[in-house]
């Protein structure tokens, strides 16, 4: 990537969003099939598959010298904390909220990550946002309460597991966005390192809450969909780790939000269809429409904006 100011051209930003929004899209249909269809009952375990799967195929790419990244030494956990934690605390809430709710509400409440991304980019960045996208975020923020407001499958644990998830995810996009710009980790590195350091404390976490031991003793290890599935999920983790370190590297970490939130509405809308724990009332749907009418809107704006240069005093 040639340094300077030029901006970076608008394919790469515009391939890299659509690889993140499918990787993102897919990830979460196949991770609601396994905990909710099979019941698989490990969502840990299953993120330490996704670990292990960016571990191993980083690892491998980097032998037959596919990728390039720094070897370990002892500043790279300085160079990359917080992302880490934030990382595996992302990874566990993520999966054990998409166990425990319906796929239209998950998708709804995970709305909550834009105004956290936009805040984190204001106080960490230094960004500021028009009035037109803050007002975007208002509109989606009002409708996922409309929605919450009269979601007949409320679940305490549920919604607890999703807003943490936004919280890591909005911390996620934006420490990932800083921590790419060094020269020495890199893009693979900050994934490599950050898999490395979380895998073994997140072992120890699956064990002692008894997670490692229901996956071992679950009956469908024998089912080649389910072990299909599960390997897909895994290889998928990893995808979607790149992708958003991707976007985030040609987009801001609010645009890669905001692909989350076009991918939202497909997702919602499937989930009304299939996975049958959707209960259907006219407040929740309208409240689901007034959301994913503020995502769109917001998208436009973003996406809009983005097309245009960067003004002088914003350089990225």
């Amino acid at each position: 990537e040639a340094p300077g100011p030029a901006v970076p051209s608008a394919l790469p930003k515009v391939l890299s969003a659509v690889f993140y929004g499918t990787c993102s899209f897919l990830i979460v249909l196949v991770n609601k099939a396994l905990l909710s269809a099979y019941s698989f009952p490990s969502p840990i375990f299953l993120g330490i598959g996704q670990m292990a799967a960016t571990i191993l195929i980083l690892y491998v790419s980097k032998l037959n010298k596919i990728v390039h990244f720094p070897d370990f030494d002892k500043s790279i956990p300085v160079k990359l904390f917080p992302l880490p934690l934030i990382y595996v605390g992302n990874h566990i809430s993520g999966l054990s909220s998409t166990s425990k709710l319906s796929l239209p509400m998950f998708t709804v409440l995970r709305k909550f990550t834009i105004p956290l991304t936009l805040l984190l980019e204001i106080i960490i960045l230094g960004k500021r946002y028009p009035l037109s996208i803050v007002v975007s975020v208002f509109g989606i923020i009002l409708g996922a309460f409309i929605a919450a407001w009269s979601d007949l499958s409320f679940n305490l644990e549920g919604y607890t597991f999703v807003l943490l998830n936004d919280i890591f995810t909005a911390a996620n996009g934006v420490y990932t966005k800083q921590k790419i710009d060094p020269k020495e980790l890199g893009k693979y590195g900050v994934l490599f390192y950050n898999a490395c350091f979380m895998v073994v404390p997140t072992v120890i976490i699956s064990f002692s809450t008894g997670d490692f031991q229901q996956a071992t003793h679950f009956q469908h290890w024998t089912n080649f969909l389910f072990v299909f599935q599960f390997i897909l999920s895994c290889i998928l983790g990893f995808l979607l780790m790149y992708s958003t370190v991707l976007c985030s590297h040609y987009n801001s970490a609010l645009t890669t939000t905001v692909i989350g939130a076009i991918k939202n509405i497909s997702v919602a809308y499937i989930g009304m269809l299939i996975g049958g724990d959707y209960i259907f009332s006219i407040l929740n749907f309208i409240g689901l429409n007034i959301c994913m009418a503020g995502g769109l809107r917001y998208s436009f704006l973003a996406l809009r904006g983005n097309s245009k240069p960067t003004q002088p005093e914003d350089e990225e």
